[in-house]
């Protein structure tokens, strides 16, 4: 499902000419504190959680697109995701993006990694393969460096007993290289991959899990600390969680024949991402701001790190790590500005010396002689309060207030008083508190969207339906019901056509373990073995109350925004049983005038899962736009219609077989609604057009 906005109620939008903000210097005024201006602006405008954002419905969809591939044979492994970097570790939403890729960091099933001298696990999580290498880390000749040499072989047993261990002999070495994966482009460790249902990019990075906290960050849970950060629930959580190496060498060992191929480094993401999500809100602000800033000034790498090092990312959280843990709590509460200025001088003193200490490995240097830092170490030390500050204010506040009504925008044409700095960054305040319901109907509508071509157009496994439950109730517990109802769907269009198997059994209890009564009511039947059509129509009635519980959940969100009619689903199996007065009841001219008038339109994709709760016509017009464009459905162009264009639809079909007269009012209704969805909306003009058709005869 997707949504439109349609070409009604629209606000106004900034010009050309109001986009582009003139530089003009803030008055000099003693009253005026400019960085306690910028610090009110961040506090009042970056969400904090629960953070319902797009980035995280697709970083839920790409994991458990990963999770859902099956391996060719049982004896090939499989990859197990994580979703890390910043769409794991921010919990706070700034106006302006955050979130620049997707990564996520995969290890194999059939590998697993231990500390020098450690014995082998005598079990293994649920996750991992029957079979698994043991492979012990070496330390190599640079700190934070590995080999991973193959130390012995684990088969779990049937019986649920101890794993039986084969030891390797000891004579014979072998080193696991970093291996190639022909399917994907590499930028260093991470693998590139492109998603078409996925608006940003993605860096997939294949790695080996380690289930223990390794000898080469030993000191970090007990190193004297004055501050008390990290706390000790907070160490331990790190320290259980582990480690990873992943396959890149160091920058100056990978054009070596042999340890180029071997050299791994190990990996604190997820130690990483315990630690930020820790921070307090401030923290986390002061983040973001010092990686937009050394981003917008071009002070990072590229994307190709092959090249000579560069400041990068990792720079800025390593010393966002140390200074949480070193600066006193009081320290926080200056005001932000005056945080940052110190922090970026801080990294200059680093890229002067060449030092940059690895937050969690003993004297581990992420500067080296090859990095090219010296214009970025003088140009960070010349930044002082009031060229930051001014810097903020134009080139970050500046852009936000561009997100806003044109009004918004010129105010920012003349800042140089005090009183008109705050009048300007006031009404970006205002208009980030009126958007907050549209950005997440954004969400709400990818939600819709990703989830029926997920479970549609790939593989639903029962592991990745664990993965989508856990993520979405992680995102929105709400989302978890609608996908529940999508699987009751696909299920019901999977039996229909290759009839019932163990797989979907094995899915219906995955999606049902938290509905107890609805779980062994479709389970107890499918054991009576019900024939096709009434284990269909079981199926489906299920996932209409599921979708309409989620409808209901959803809507008395919106209303600010935009109708959301909650009984489309229920209208449309009352139309499929031929209940067609209860259909129309359903409906209501009250609903679809709401839906008429509406800015913002949520839509039902024409996938096989819900098609087959509609009519002949429908379908048969689905399948003219997938002759015409067979792409259309893996870019979702073509292949959805909006509530209203259904209600329309459905209110129209049942008054023709109820034999009602067609009211002058359904005309007019359908003329208005051509009228405000965009032409390119092949699949609803086609549905209006039809409706029309239909209709047209009566008068």
């Amino acid at each position: 499902m997707g949504f439109t906005q349609r070409n009604i109620h629209t606000t106004g939008t900034a010009s050309a000419a109001d986009n582009e903000i003139p530089v003009v210097s803030i008055m000099a005024d003693e009253d005026c504190d400019v960085g306690k201006i910028v610090t009110k602006f961040f506090l009042e405008t970056c969400r904090l959680t629960p953070c319902r954002r797009e980035c995280d419905v697709e970083a839920a969809a790409l994991c458990a697109d990963i999770a859902g591939r099956h391996p060719d044979t049982d004896e090939e492994a499989e990859v197990i995701p994580l979703i890390t970097g910043s769409v794991a570790e921010f919990y706070i939403e700034p106006m302006l993006p955050l979130v620049g890729d997707i990564d996520l960091m995969c290890h194999w099933s059939n590998m697993l990694a231990i500390p020098r001298g450690h014995p082998p696990p005598t079990e293994l999580p649920a996750e991992f393969h029957n079979n698994v290498k043991i492979f012990e880390i070496i330390d190599s000749h640079l700190p934070g460096y590995v080999y991973l040499q193959l130390r012995c072989l684990l088969t779990q047993r049937i019986d649920g007993g101890k794993c039986n261990c084969i030891e390797v002999n000891d004579n014979e070495e072998y080193y696991l290289s970093t291996w190639a994966d022909d399917e994907v482009v590499v930028h260093g460790p991470a693998a590139f991959a492109e998603r078409s249902h996925v608006s940003l990019s993605v860096d997939n990075v294949l790695c080996v899990r380690c289930l223990s906290w390794p000898l080469q960050a030993a000191d970090w849970p007990t190193r004297h600390r004055n501050y008390g950060w990290p706390d000790s629930a907070t160490l331990d959580r790190v320290v259980s969680n582990g480690c990873d190496a992943v396959r890149v060498a160091n920058r100056q060992c990978r054009h070596h024949e042999l340890v180029g191929k071997t050299q791994w480094r190990l990996s604190f993401s997820r130690a990483e991402i315990v630690l930020i999500n820790s921070w307090t809100p401030v923290q986390q602000i002061v983040y973001h701001m010092l990686r937009f800033y050394v981003k917008t000034e071009r002070l990072t790498e590229s994307a190709d790190n092959s090249a000579a090092g560069t400041l990068s990312n990792y720079h800025i959280k390593t010393l966002m790590l140390w200074a949480c843990e070193l600066k006193a709590k009081s320290w926080w509460d200056l005001n932000l500005v005056r945080i940052c200025v110190e922090l970026l001088n801080t990294l200059s003193v680093w890229l002067t010396n060449t030092r940059c200490p690895h937050y969690f490995v003993n004297n581990c240097n992420l500067l080296d002689n090859s990095f090219s830092v010296r214009s970025v170490a003088s140009k960070l030390a010349s930044v002082d309060q009031d060229h930051l500050s001014t810097w903020i204010i134009y080139k970050y506040i500046g852009k936000c207030a561009q997100l806003c009504p044109g009004y918004v925008t010129r105010l920012f044409r003349d800042v140089s008083s005090c009183e008109k700095l705050k009048n300007a960054i006031s009404a970006v305040v205002r208009c980030r508190s009126d958007t907050l319901l549209t950005g997440w109907f954004r969400v709400l509508s990818l939600a819709e969207q990703v989830i029926p071509i997920q479970v549609s157009l790939y593989s639903l496994t029962v592991r990745s339906c664990v993965y989508w439950m856990n993520e979405l109730t992680r995102i929105d517990k709400r989302f978890s019901v609608y996908f529940s109802g999508v699987v009751l769907l696909h299920v019901a269009h999977k039996i229909s056509r290759n009839g019932f198997s163990d797989n979907l059994k094995d899915i219906l209890s995955t999606v049902l373990q938290h509905n107890f009564n609805q779980r062994s009511i479709v389970l107890s039947r499918c054991k009576t073995q019900l024939n096709t059509p009434e284990l269909v129509e079981l199926l489906q009635k299920s996932a209409v109350e599921h979708l309409t519980t989620y409808r209901q959940l959803v809507a008395p969100d919106f209303g600010s925004v935009s109708a959301i009619v909650t009984t489309d689903f229920e209208a449309l199996y009352a139309y499929k049983r031929g209940d067609y007065q209860h259909c129309l009841q359903l409906l209501s001219s009250q609903n679809v005038h709401a839906l008429l008038y509406a800015g913002y339109a949520l839509s039902v994709l024409t996938f096989p899962e819900f098609t087959q709760l509609m009519d002949d016509d429908i379908v048969s017009l689905t399948a003219l736009t997938m002759i015409v464009n067979p792409e259309c459905r893996k870019e979702t162009r073509g292949c959805f219609i909006s509530q209203l264009t259904l209600l329309l639809y459905l209110m129209a079909q049942c008054q023709l077989k109820l034999h009602n007269s067609v009211t002058s009012q359904t005309v007019e209704y359908v003329r208005v609604a051509q009228i405000n969805h965009p032409p390119e909306h092949a699949l609803i003009q086609l549905t209006l057009k039809l409706i029309q058709r239909k209709i047209s005869p009566k008068f």
